[in-house]
């Protein structure tokens, strides 16, 4: 049995320190899609204004995560550009501002952070300003906007995460480099590559030519399909003789039947994406993959809870020496079953059985596949174009009559 490691303060090193070390660094899960469930946040925008509004709850969560391994806390900043937050009638700039919630989320994650052994990384993710064809300056200004705010409150490092765009991703990097920090990059992309067609191994040459020391993707595909796509970066920069770390953190649904913008072209996002939930033993097989794969920044996207995260804190225990503490109340591979009242149940206190389990969604009537939307917009198309103005009921007139259902 390994030994549970209390959340604890410890000796900070580093983000290149460790991975330099060969270590595992486990990063965290999504908050967007866990707060909204909450409450906290609004589907649509996926604006992360609760780091002022609603602090205890995004404090919660960060507790959550550090308490299930992550050694890595990313601010709360996914989409807290200035150009988002005021995007289609969103209320946060005026009301709030930019650095409000960028300052808010980086005291948040420090405080959490410094309860244990883990990093604070300061996020920034595309902008609409680049989807609205704004030239490189107007849209590295956006980014240092929020880079102002982490250079003051002194983040460990710096992650430019969520780009579909690698030339976009590349204005993010430079501009994060300027800070003097190392700066990771991950792409929300699949084998195929960007939207503009850029495969993924050139994806990872660009990224580290810009100055990124860890590359890799987050969200939009599952587990399977993002190692997948990983593995293209890794060939990528080997075959340009290119050396980085790799990071992977992906969604935790089941995404086999996307098409190549991901999970926001099926038709169950975002409000009907439960039944393809990664369960905690695929969080494992993912965790194990990533692993052998030679990936040692491994995390989680939109889908993992603090559960995830201790799966792949449990299945990579054996190589840290270690389980986080939420393991405390958790057998591995189920052995706490041992305890169950009910015969039948304490039979699966093994690995074997929940190793090899098929789980079934209950839903007769339903489909195991979805036919993704696939609109083939990007950067440029009409639809695209972002206003700062509400959406009206004309714009919404004219979608309505392109959907088909």
């Amino acid at each position: 049995m390994l030994p549970i490691r209390k959340t604890a303060k410890q000796g900070k090193r580093g983000i290149l320190e460790r991975l330099d070390a060969g270590e595992i660094v486990i990063g965290d899960g999504g908050f967007v899609f866990a707060l909204e469930k909450r409450g906290y946040v609004k589907a649509g925008p996926w604006t992360p204004e609760a780091t002022v509004e609603h602090p205890e709850a995004v404090r919660q969560l960060h507790r959550e995560f550090l308490r299930a391994g992550s050694n890595v806390l990313q601010t709360f900043t996914f989409y807290a550009s200035e150009d988002k937050l005021e995007n289609r009638g969103n209320y946060v700039a005026e009301k709030i501002s930019c650095q409000k919630v960028n300052e808010a989320a980086c005291d948040i994650a420090r405080e959490v952070a410094n309860e244990g052994d883990a990093l604070v990384a300061g996020g920034v993710s595309q902008t609409p300003s680049y989807l609205s064809c704004k030239d490189k300056a107007e849209v590295k200004a956006v980014f240092r906007k929020q880079l102002d705010v982490f250079m003051k409150k002194n983040v460990d490092f710096l992650i430019a995460e969520y780009f579909e765009h690698v030339e976009e991703a590349v204005w993010a990097v430079e501009v994060l480099k300027e800070s003097g920090k190392p700066v990771a990059a991950t792409m929300c992309i699949g084998p195929e590559g960007d939207m503009h067609g850029v495969t993924p191994g050139q994806c990872a040459v660009q990224l580290v030519k810009a100055g990124a020391s860890i590359v890799g993707v987050n969200c939009h595909f599952d587990p399977d399909i993002s190692l997948e796509t990983v593995k293209l970066m890794k060939e990528g920069l080997q075959a340009a003789k290119l050396k980085a770390h790799l990071m992977s953190q992906p969604l935790a649904f089941h995404t086999p039947d996307c098409g190549k913008q991901g999970f926001i072209d099926l038709p169950e996002f975002p409000f009907g994406l439960e039944p393809r939930i990664v369960t905690r033993w695929d969080v494992q097989k993912y965790a194990r993959k990533a692993y052998d794969l030679g990936i040692r920044y491994i995390g989680g996207c939109c889908g993992f809870e603090p559960y995830h995260i201790r799966a792949i804190a449990e299945e990579l225990g054996p190589e840290r020496g270690f389980l986080p503490e939420a393991s405390e109340k958790h057998g591995s591979w189920g052995n706490s079953l041992s305890m169950h009242t009910k015969p039948w149940v304490r039979a699966r206190a093994r690995k074997e059985y929940w190793e090899n389990l098929k789980p079934a969604s209950g839903r007769p009537y339903c489909p195991s596949m979805s036919k993704p939307d696939g609109w083939g917009v990007t950067k440029g198309a009409r639809e695209l174009m972002q206003q700062k103005e509400a959406t009206s009921e004309q714009q919404l007139k004219e979608l309505f009559q392109k959907q088909k259902f």
